[in-house]
């Protein structure tokens, strides 16, 4: 059983959903992408057991605040959880060195100093380089540079034991820097800021953001199998599965997911 788990689905100002981060969860383990900008991320956690003991590893892609400010919460929680005896073994959280130095300093500045001590000790930050991998809990993830020209951000590739692949691409339009790793994907997740015909209105290239159209050009030119569509705008959250999906499918041939927050998909 393998499930990509939703958490959050908008992009950083939205007030009608959560900011996008999401959990992958096995047979074996949890492991979490981003938190979020806030500790409503405690939140969602609970909402899909809570069971901090199953997450063991950790993602974050950029130093954003809607998606690095919710990862003090969940060093807050898991540090807590240590000092009480109630977590096994360690955390461990992979970032590249930008993201690693600002979570030293809010860590250093925001956590208890007995929350803090766990930093370096049981709760330890892995930088990881481009084209860099690791293995934990029966995944190998390969992390890749999205060549952002606001801050430094990097997407990963995810292989399973089964040979299954999924790239997550960050919350900016694709690189050809990384086509090695999206191309061919099963899973492919992409952002996708706004529809096409609502360019004018939400200005997604004036941000370095992507519409649903060109997401799915992009999808359909790389040959994936599964298209998620994510980090977008809310401001018609009742109908936004149904317009993403009737205006990705325009472009993409594919299956095709626009989910909301908490909403889990199996992967296969």
């Amino acid at each position: 059983m393998k499930k990509l788990i939703m958490l959050g689905t908008g992009n950083a100002m939205v007030t009608h959903c959560y900011n996008t981060c999401f959990m992958i969860r096995t047979d074996k383990a949890d492991f979490l992408t981003d938190a979020g900008g806030g500790n409503q991320i405690l939140a969602k956690l609970e909402e899909i057991g809570g069971d901090y003991n199953r997450l063991h590893y950790m993602f974050v892609t950029h130093g954003h605040t809607d998606h690095i400010l919710g990862v003090i919460w969940v060093l807050r929680k898991i540090a807590d959880l240590m000092n009480k005896g109630r977590y096994d073994g360690e955390f461990h959280l992979y970032c590249h060195d930008v993201v690693r130095d600002m979570l030293m300093a809010f860590t250093k500045m925001t956590l208890k100093k007995k929350d803090f001590a766990q930093i370096g000790s049981r709760i330890i930050f892995h930088e990881i380089k481009d084209g860099e991998s690791v293995s934990f809990d029966g995944m190998t993830l390969t992390a890749f540079d999205i060549m952002s020209t606001k801050a430094k951000q990097f997407g990963y590739e995810l292989r399973f034991e089964d040979g299954l692949r999924l790239t997550c691409l960050g919350d900016e339009p694709y690189n050809e820097h990384d086509r090695r790793y999206a191309e061919g994907a099963d899973w492919l997740l992409s952002e996708a800021f706004c529809l096409y015909g609502d360019r004018e209105r939400f200005q997604p290239y004036k941000k370095n953001h992507s519409t649903v159209k060109e997401a799915s050009e992009l999808a359909e030119t790389l040959g994936v199998k599964n298209l998620v569509l994510y980090h977008t705008e809310d401001s018609d959250i009742a109908h936004r599965k149904e317009r993403y999906t009737k205006e990705a499918s325009g472009f993409y041939n594919g299956k095709i997911y626009v989910p909301d927050d908490m909403e889990e998909i199996t992967l296969d």
